[in-house]
């Protein structure tokens, strides 16, 4: 089969103007695949723009998920089904499915250290950027951390709709310590606000019946839990430490580069 010839300069040119620049670089062996199947030219066309927009869609979703502060390697591919640990299927099942977003709940990891709630909690935000969701993961120490600099410097409005409005908050590690009557007020806001609006998924080490002694204000803690764990699915997590299939560990097939690694562009997330 004779070979297409190569994509010319004012081709190239002209793609770019369109900002199609990357179909040049698939266009010699697509033409060499239309011509071996005698495509028709809109069928050649339309295997072009289809990989183009396939590119584009995998581009996009890189980025909504650097943009979230989505750890990269968890994703629910990596999950090791042959962990010890304990869970119900059919939730996770549930979850994956999206159908929680779409119908504005929230979703409730826990269990105790180690187990994997935050790995689930990544590989939920990941299936949803893949679906064109804007997430956002944070520590909740983070949060309130953030929140707490946006009084200082009066962005706290701009911090709080931008918590609100996003497609799906992920929040781990909820209720480590007791928070402060600033703090309390923070997430009953965010809870109240966000409840039935937009999904908000949280993990934590502590059973939500524990979660009352997190708040300065009594008051405050009953409304803010009984709205979120009533609209909630609750995924429960035990059994041994997941982190130990995390550790790193030494491969024949993969030695060391006989020089060190150079340190890379560190992309901060945008607040």
């Amino acid at each position: 089969m004779k070979a297409p010839p190569p994509v010319s300069s004012e081709l190239r040119v002209a793609l770019k103007q369109l900002k199609l620049g990357p179909i040049a670089d698939a266009m010699p062996e697509r033409l060499a695949l239309a011509a071996a199947q005698e495509m028709s030219f809109e069928e050649t066309l339309l295997l072009l723009l289809s990989d183009e927009v396939s590119r584009r869609e995998s581009a996009a979703c890189g980025y909504r998920s650097k943009r979230a502060g989505l750890d990269p390697a968890m994703v629910i591919e990596r999950w090791d089904p042959s962990s010890k640990v304990r869970y119900d299927k059919r939730v996770l099942a549930e979850l994956m499915s999206l159908r929680f977003v779409d119908a504005k709940k929230n979703a409730l990891i826990l269990g105790p250290v180690g187990v994997g709630k935050t790995f689930l909690a990544n590989a939920l935000g990941h299936t949803a950027t893949r679906h064109g969701y804007n997430v956002l993961f944070t520590r909740a120490d983070e949060m309130l951390r953030r929140l707490k600099q946006s009084r200082m410097d009066n962005s706290r409005d701009a911090v709080i709709a931008e918590l609100v409005s996003i497609d799906v908050l992920i929040v781990d590690d909820f209720a480590l310590e007791r928070m402060t009557r600033d703090e309390s007020r923070d997430v009953y806001q965010l809870i109240v606000e966000r409840t039935g609006r937009a999904p908000t998924i949280v993990t934590s080490n502590r059973d939500t019946a524990e979660w009352l002694a997190a708040f300065d204000d009594t008051l405050l803690a009953q409304s803010a839990v009984d709205r979120f764990i009533h609209s909630a699915y609750d995924l429960v997590v035990e059994g041994e430490s997941y982190r130990a299939r995390l550790k790193p560990k030494l491969r024949d097939d993969d030695p060391p580069p006989k020089t060190p690694v150079a340190k890379k562009p560190v992309i901060g997330r945008p607040r």
